[in-house]
């Protein structure tokens, strides 16, 4: 059997038909002749069918209502297994769904659409609704009054100028609100030119020439800069602050955004304006002081040291001191350093700032980008601090070129060039490494640290953390090797991998020979010469007879007296007592 019809519901577009809608309740799995019926009567007079409809899914059912508006209307669904019911009891005054309104188009200003439409409910007073797509994806709703004729209206405001917008718009009975009807098509209207709002933000670069000075202007249009329109031209003018002298002026295509002027020794006053085809915008203003005036204001009264700032993600981080005196901060720098012109860039900070991370997609690995960091007071600028830095260092281009090698057994001097520094280096240098290592065998010098290389090889390795230190010597070498050694410079991106070595032999350690010659040498010589002249040496070292004369034991004081030396016999105890003659025994 069929189920309940769902939904059911009817309503009128233009107070002459009525139609009622509803969904199948359920599959009854019947077909053809045997498929659901459905039959709209009035609930009083069923059997008097106001129309009559064969349907699945969807469903609706049509009739002209006449004068007739309070209606109570029944829905049967009906097939050979039984019937199912629906009523629905309605005043048509209250179901009302308009059709969606009609040539849609509109009229602007530069800041006030009036949107305009048709619609065919001319019996019936409508409630409108416009939508508005703004430029940023945002929509807004305005509401317009009940209108009892075809021609309907509504007017927004608070639009920007020479901006694109849509809009579309639906309606309900104003009366007895049923429904919106459907949108009404999209219709794109753009609002008309307007003054620009808001100022350029502008900036220079001096160069000193003679008589003056070269000024490069540049401008560019700000967040807050609102241009309503198309920009057809800039306007550049200058006058003299000391004096009431006329002021110069020169206008440019809006595809320009630089141009040089020339000025001379005393304090300028110059301002940028942008122009479209309704007016100019405010001036934006900046005072070139002149030779007379505070020169700190272009160049700076003494020479600033430049401070090192690192790369930090893709930006480069720079910090300054902040000073209580100046209302913003303006950082410049070139994009592309070693070009001319280097695209100057700058970017302003309110008074609290004292630090930022600059960005650039210009910006790449291994190019030195400086920095110069000006406050501002009452339009003129004063240099503060200069930085330089990388958005990430590279490993030198070069290695240092050895020109001494000072040779002792035991060590060796390295003496080498001044490294260049300069802007091309993609780093600052830090120090250098210098590494040593024998021809055979791992190195292991007291002192050093070990640096493993492909194929495991291992180097002793020395940190100079000084980048002006010039020569270093190696100690505790073994005499009589042959090593060999380089020498590397390093920066913040490290070190070119190590290639080309310099090969070196330490001399024999004079020293060790002296020492093994007064060692061996002289005690064999000694001991040659002593077995050359053997009887000589025995004789007088050891003679068979000693003469007292020569005795070490008569040496002594007591044993003299005078010139001869005297034995007592009291003082020695004789083994064998002979007396070689007469005559001599009769002397003694």
């Amino acid at each position: 059997p069929p189920y309940t019809p769902k939904d059911f519901s009817c309503q009128t577009q233009d107070m002459r038909m009525v139609t009622c809608t509803w969904r199948e309740g359920g599959p009854t799995y019947l077909h053809g002749d045997y498929s659901p019926q459905y039959t709209l009567s009035k609930t009083s007079s069923q059997k008097m069918a106001l129309c009559t409809a064969s349907c699945s899914g969807q469903c609706s059912c049509s009739w002209d209502i006449g004068q007739q508006r309070i209606w109570n209307v029944t829905v049967t669904v009906e097939n050979a297994l039984g019937k199912k019911t629906a009523t629905d009891v309605f005043d048509v005054n209250h179901r009302i769904y308009p059709t969606a309104p009609s040539e849609v188009w509109g009229k602007c200003t530069d800041t006030e659409i009036t949107l305009h439409w048709n619609h065919k409910n001319n019996r019936v007073e409508l409630f409108c609704q416009t939508e508005v797509l703004q430029p940023d994806g945002n929509v807004e709703l305005h509401n317009s009054s009940a209108e009892p004729w075809r021609h309907g209206r509504v007017t927004v405001r608070g639009l920007r100028p020479h901006t694109e917008y849509k809009a579309r718009v639906r309606c309900g009975a104003a009366g007895h609100f049923w429904r919106w009807s459907e949108w009404s098509q999209t219709c794109t209207l753009k609002t008309e030119e307007g003054t620009p709002s808001g100022k350029l933000d502008i900036w220079r670069e001096i160069t000193p020439v003679l008589g003056g000075l070269n000024v490069t202007l540049f401008w560019k249009e700000t967040p807050s800069f609102q241009a309503n329109g198309r920009i057809i031209s800039y306007e550049v003018t200058w006058e003299k602050i000391e004096d009431s002298s006329k002021p110069e002026n020169i206008s440019f295509s809006s595809v320009y955004n630089s141009t040089r002027i020339f000025i001379d020794n005393h304090s300028y006053r110059i301002s940028i304006m942008a122009k479209n085809s309704v007016n100019f915008s405010l001036p934006s203003v900046l005072i070139i002081s002149g030779a007379t005036d505070n020169s700190r204001s272009i160049f700076g009264t003494e020479e600033l040291k430049e401070g090192q700032v690192n790369g930090i993600g893709d930006g480069i981080f720079i910090s300054w001191e902040p000073r209580s005196m100046y209302d913003s901060y303006i950082i410049d720098w070139c994009n592309f350093p070693k070009l001319q012109p280097c695209d100057l860039q700058w970017k302003r900070f309110g008074p609290n700032t004292s630090s930022a991370v600059i960005n650039s997609a210009a910006f790449v690995p291994g190019v030195r980008y400086k920095f110069h960091i000006y406050g501002s007071v009452a339009n003129r600028a004063f240099l503060l601090e200069k930085k330089t830095g990388y958005l990430k260092e590279m490993p030198p281009r070069h290695d240092p070129v050895v020109q001494n090698i000072d040779l002792t057994y035991n060590s060796v001097m390295l003496s080498w060039d001044s490294y260049l520094t300069n802007e091309s280096e993609p780093g600052f240098v830090r120090g250098y490494h210098v590494y040593v290592s024998p021809i055979e065998g791992n190195c292991s010098l007291k002192g050093s640290k070990k640096h493993i290389l492909s194929g495991n090889l291992q180097l002793c390795k020395y940190t100079i953390e000084n980048p002006e230190e010039k020569r270093y010597t190696v100690e505790h070498l073994m005499s009589n090797t042959k090593y060999k050694v380089v020498v590397k410079a390093f920066t913040g991106g490290g070190e070119t991998p190590i290639v080309n070595f310099k090969y070196i032999d330490t001399p024999s350690n004079s020293n060790m020979l002296y020492f093994v010659f007064l060692l061996v040498i002289v005690p064999t010589l000694v001991a040659a010469i002593c077995h050359w002249k053997m009887k000589w040496v025995k004789e007088c070292c050891c003679p068979a007879i000693p003469s007292p004369n020569k005795s070490k034991v008569l040496s002594f004081k007591e044993f003299q007296i005078g010139p001869e030396k005297v034995l007592k016999i009291s003082d020695c105890i004789p083994d064998v007592l002979a007396v070689d003659n007469k005559a001599e025994a009769q002397k003694l």
